[in-house]
């Protein structure tokens, strides 16, 4: 009765937690969607670096920023305050994340490699001061709930709230480009990242007074961060999730970032991106809201195998459409966008599952550093993404703002269409090696709260 009273404790959450939990997403993705589908071309089109250049910055700047994320997630588990170990990093975090969001889309007047410096350094800042408040955020969903299908819809709320931000965000940001600097885009970007800045400084917070950390760990002596690291790469399930999500990773970043480049040069309709944007975001969101009716259907691991081969099949198809035929481009980016909706509620809810399997297997709970390589596989996939396609891109004699040769345009469809293709083709078979169904992670659960009653008991 006493065990189950206490995993009926931590599962206990309300609706108005789960929308709070949600406002930390949104606010994250006010950056990270500008990331996504506006900032290489932004690099590109307006603070006027080459594509290869800024393919280079993003591998280098990213592999140089992934460093931080085992680094954070040590940091923030070891964190000990009278509002838990992860929700303060919601408050420290706002000033940095403004500030450096202003910066990165602030253009210096300097010359070429003075404005590549400041590219260089700016980024990075604002990768730092993003793993500083997301990882903590991210782990935060570990200990609010125990229960795996509970996670699910928790995270659901998560990404339901991180598509509806990247809807908004990609629909307008570029029409408040327009309305604040109107031919001056520089000044247009810089105020749109202020304005952002400001509405993710208060969800942060609206998140950090709504939610509450509940599980704790099984006692056990403190360990160093080379254990943690060293249980990570013991763990099979994480070290799978991690391989499939940097994947799908590459898949989403592909098809988001080339997304604008293939309406404005290949379609040459640019005043269509925004509308582009979100229909895919609101697909997005859609297919993330479905997830929690989804996996009563099947389990996590066979539903993303399901949806992963219909993204293949779909990106497949998207490269033989014309120019001209918009309604069906349309069609097959809002049904592509529904079926890589759940990926991200899924594989979130999945790494906590993978922290409850650390747990059993070791006697030693690292949250925040299982859930940083979730922002490490998104960041290193981002950063492969993006190099390729500043790599293609500079290989076929892209220029900015000009019209492109058969070559440039070619290549810009490939990125939007079979690459994308190929890296979700991929994950297909990554998925079938992950071990951890449904049952398997209620037995782990069970045994997991069978050890806290037990050392209950044993300390009264």
């Amino acid at each position: 009765m006493k065990q189950q009273t206490m995993k009926q404790q931590n599962n206990k959450f309300s609706i108005k937690e789960s929308a709070g939990y949600a406002c930390g997403d949104v606010a994250s993705n006010f950056y990270w969607r500008v990331f996504d589908v506006f900032l290489f071309i932004f690099y590109t089109d307006v603070f006027g670096l080459s594509a290869g250049a800024v393919g280079t910055m993003m591998l280098v700047t990213r592999l140089i920023d992934a460093f931080s994320d085992p680094l954070m997630g040590a940091v923030a588990d070891r964190t000990k305050t009278r509002w838990g170990k992860f929700r303060p990093y919601l408050l420290w975090g706002i000033i940095p994340i403004v500030a450096a969001g202003v910066l990165t889309f602030t253009v210096p007047d300097l010359d070429d490699s003075g404005k590549l410096v400041w590219a260089y350094a700016t980024y990075i800042f604002m990768m730092l001061a993003y793993t500083f408040i997301n990882v903590p955020y991210g782990a935060l969903l570990g200990v609010i709930t125990g229960d795996s299908q509970q996670r699910t819809l928790l995270t659901s709320f998560r990404f339901i709230g991180a598509f509806s931000g990247g809807s908004l965000v990609a629909y307008l940001t570029p029409e408040l480009v327009n309305f604040y600097g109107g031919d001056d885009q520089v000044l247009g970007w810089q105020l749109t990242m202020f304005t952002y800045g400001i509405i993710a400084a208060v969800l942060f917070f609206i998140s950090f007074i709504t939610t509450t950390e509940r599980i704790q760990p099984v006692a056990s002596k403190s360990t160093p961060v080379l254990q943690d690291i060293k249980d990570l790469f013991d763990n099979k399930p994480w070290l799978i999730l991690f391989s499939l999500a940097l994947i799908i990773m590459m898949t989403i970043t592909l098809r988001g970032s080339s997304g604008t480049f293939y309406f404005k040069y290949f379609v040459e309709r640019e005043d269509l991106i925004g509308s582009f944007s979100l229909a895919y975001m609101l697909s997005l969101a859609v297919g993330a809201a479905s997830t929690p009716l989804l996996t009563k259907l099947c389990d996590k691991k066979t539903l993303l195998f399901i949806l992963m081969i219909a993204v293949t099949i779909l990106s497949t198809l998207f490269y033989f459409v014309s120019k001209e035929q918009l309604w069906l481009i349309f069609a097959l980016q809002i049904a592509i966008g529904f079926c890589l909706g759940p990926k991200s509620p899924l594989v979130f809810s999945m790494y906590a599952d993978t922290a409850d399997f650390s747990e059993w297997k070791t006697g030693r709970r690292a949250t925040a550093m299982i859930f940083s390589a979730a922002a490490f596989a998104q960041k290193l996939g981002g950063a492969l993404a993006g190099a390729m396609m500043g790599w293609l891109l500079a290989s076929l004699g892209y220029v900015a703002n000009q019209t492109q040769s058969m070559e440039s345009q070619h290549g810009i469809v490939l990125l939007m269409t079979l690459l994308p293709a190929i890296f979700a083709l991929l994950s297909v078979f990554v998925i079938r090696f992950y071990p951890l169904n449904d049952s398997k992670v209620v037995a782990i659960q069970d045994k997991l709260n069978m050890q806290k009653l037990v050392q209950e008991r044993a300390s009264q």
